[in-house]
């Protein structure tokens, strides 16, 4: 087994942190946040010897197909805990749970934050493994609509799941509601207003002033994304 350098070891870890509390791998500009890594190429280079040292693999150089082989101990990578207990809530109603998967309510649109109603009246659900969502389970899936989120690696036509919160933290992937339709864009409380920003340069932020903002709009936080491949 080839040796780590630290740095190596350092995003290794942040990519295994990542996978085991959101259910999916980190974009290059977040591993690149977090260790102080100024350049998508340098973030790239870590993840290219990684590949060799044989420690994770990923598909056509994009971050959001990386998968654990190793972990930084050496041992084999877990791809996430399976909840146990309910730390943020009670299930969602409808849900049809074994042991190792759940079915999560797709909800096509949540209007007028009637996000309950919406819930229990579903378009669909998927059933996932239940690995895939962390230790969430107070959880629903939204279809995306718009390529607003591109660069994050969720797009038009894919299921994003969300757990169920009204507060969230600067920078995270969350659904909020805007007039009478839900959105999905990173959360950053400024001093004067809510930006909702997107993940493609192409689009301008959405800017809330603070005194329009209700407590209630901040729907949930993204945990995980599924694509339907056909």
């Amino acid at each position: 087994m080839q040796k780590l350098t630290d740095r190596q070891r350092a995003v290794l870890d942040f990519i295994e942190n990542s996978i085991h509390a959101r259910g999916y791998p980190p974009t290059l500009r977040e591993i690149g946040n977090h260790l102080g890594i100024k350049s998508t190429n340098g973030v790239n280079d870590h993840l290219r010897a990684l590949e060799r040292k044989g420690y994770l693999t990923r598909e056509d150089m994009k971050s959001r197909t990386l998968r654990l082989v190793k972990a930084a101990s050496g041992g084999a990578a877990s791809a996430g805990p399976s909840p146990v207990g309910n730390p943020v809530g009670n299930p969602v109603q409808g849900w049809t749970t074994t042991e190792d998967t759940v079915d999560i309510p797709i909800v096509g649109r949540v209007a007028a934050g009637n996000l309950t109603e919406a819930i229990q009246t579903p378009e669909d659900s998927v059933r996932i493994d239940r690995m895939l969502i962390g230790r969430s389970q107070d959880v629903f899936g939204l279809r995306v609509s718009g390529d607003s989120m591109i660069e994050a690696g969720i797009h038009d036509g894919d299921f994003v799941f969300v757990r169920k919160q009204l507060t969230a933290n600067r920078g995270e992937i969350v659904v909020a509601l805007v007039g009478d339709e839900a959105t999905c864009k990173r959360y950053y409380p400024e001093r004067d207003h809510i930006r909702l920003q997107p993940e493609n340069r192409q689009m301008a932020a959405i800017l809330i002033p603070k005194t329009d903002w209700r407590s209630t709009q901040v729907l949930g936080v993204v945990v995980g994304v599924y694509r339907r491949l056909q």
